[in-house]
């Protein structure tokens, strides 16, 4: 692989006295999908959100060669870096093409636009509901508009914590086709998953993250035929 997009090196995060990430090492290249899977409370959710600087993470971050440890949150998103949170953390009370307009705050008003109906194509869904409060939303439109408010950015890299969560099984199928689909347009994915059948389905490399540790990476197929993989999180 070439020099990766993102590098995390020997990458640790605590909550106080409580490591929840113990020196943890990945790459994501240019225009790859790389899955994190695990149980709940693996640290698979703390080791995003320090990535995008929400937690403290001891060890090292480059992003496109640029050094991330000491930016602040705003700074990270400016470099190309975007996380979809797993609450999607939208405003309700507001449309939803409010929403995706304040995701492409940063760019400039014509490109914003040319954007936004990008976004549309990706998602039809919300521009029939352009006008509709986002609170209204069913729990698969609402993780469309995160995600398309996320594009509106213009990441480099997208940041997906656990994006079929709670999600009916077709809408959830959607989700996956479209993160497939944000690959073939350029964009790299790092994605958290607890569906591990479906992460590693639309993954390039995988890694399995028990309490806070990496205990298996490689390509996404690989992983998936290792036994241990299999029985814990296919169900085979």
């Amino acid at each position: 692989m070439s020099e990766p997009l993102l590098s995390v090196v020997r990458a640790s995060v605590a909550y106080g006295n409580v490591e929840a990430v113990r020196s943890v090492s990945l790459d994501v290249g240019q225009n790859e999908i790389v899955t994190i899977i695990g149980a709940n409370g693996a640290g698979k959710t703390t080791l995003l959100n320090a990535i995008i600087g929400i937690q403290r993470l001891k060890g090292g971050l480059t992003f496109g060669s640029r050094d991330l440890t000491t930016l602040e949150i705003e700074d990270r998103v400016a470099t190309g870096l975007c996380l979809v949170p797993e609450h999607r953390e939208l405003f309700g009370a507001m449309p939803v093409e409010d929403n995706l307009r304040l995701g492409g705050f940063r760019i400039k008003a014509a490109q914003s636009a040319a954007t936004l109906e990008k976004v549309f194509a990706l998602f039809p869904r919300l521009k029939e509901r352009r006008r509709q409060l986002a609170g209204t939303l069913s729990g698969g439109e609402q993780q469309m508009l995160a995600m398309g408010r996320a594009l509106m950015g213009h990441p480099r890299l997208l940041m997906l914590d656990e994006p079929s969560l709670g999600l009916a099984p077709r809408i959830a199928a959607d989700i996956f086709r479209t993160v497939a689909e944000l690959k073939r347009s350029g964009v790299s994915i790092l994605l958290v998953e607890q569906n591990a059948r479906a992460a590693l389905q639309v993954a390039d490399r995988a890694y399995v993250m028990e309490l806070g540790e990496f205990i298996l990476d490689g390509p996404a197929d690989e992983v998936a035929a290792d036994p241990r993989v299999a029985a814990s999180y296919l169900g085979v």
